[in-house]
């Protein structure tokens, strides 16, 4: 006789539909029995900044996930202070992708090195300390061999937009379909501990 496993439905707030995949994939691939019952995309940290007291609050009725990049804050407690300086509720998971969510998809440093057809040389092991991770991930972009990478994720030359005109539809595919979180967890800290978030949820 098997044991059903118990199911635990989060609300879950992001800056961008490139992290909203990355989340989903964490919940898919984590081994527990993860759902979304709302998602809320911040289009940005300022709505998630702005609203993070409210979510923390309703986090009493229902567990949230929130995650945000670390961006330009000195590390992830500092930006945690500034954005929640009151007690942080047990059902809230308040996690920062350091530096940035770009960092979590260098972690899988083979996937990523085989969806782009480049070395896996060519991908930085301690991806948590990158200093920009979007540029080295679009500077690897510009060596792959598949031109709908290439033109989808590096802007275009004499251009003044920092990514391509096609830049998280050409790294969705990967996250849903390539992405091991398993290998991402080995290179990333700052993504284990996301994951341990959940796995020690109660």
């Amino acid at each position: 006789m098997s044991i059903k496993k118990q199911t635990t439905y989060f609300n879950i707030i992001f800056e961008d539909i490139l992290s909203e995949a990355v989340i989903r994939q964490i919940m898919a691939q984590s081994g527990r029995s993860y759902q979304i019952a709302n998602a809320y995309n911040g289009r940005g940290n300022g709505y998630i900044k702005k609203n993070i007291c409210g979510f923390n609050k309703a986090a009493q009725g229902m567990p949230y996930f929130v995650l945000t990049d670390c961006d330009k804050y000195r590390c992830a407690i500092a930006l945690i202070k500034d954005y929640l300086p009151d007690k942080i509720h047990p059902n809230m998971l308040f996690r920062i992708a350091v530096p940035e969510i770009e960092s979590w998809l260098l972690a899988d440093r083979e996937g990523f090195a085989e969806y782009l057809g480049i070395s896996i040389n060519l991908i930085p092991i301690n991806v948590d300390s990158l200093l920009d991770p979007k540029q080295s991930l679009i500077n690897l972009a510009r060596k792959s061999r598949k031109k709908d990478l290439r033109t989808g994720i590096v802007p275009k030359s004499n251009s003044t937009a920092i990514q391509g005109p096609n830049y998280n539809h050409c790294l969705i595919p990967f996250v849903k379909e390539s992405w091991s979180l398993e290998n991402a967890c080995n290179n990333s800290e700052s993504l284990l501990r996301a994951l341990n978030s959940l796995l020690n949820f109660k």
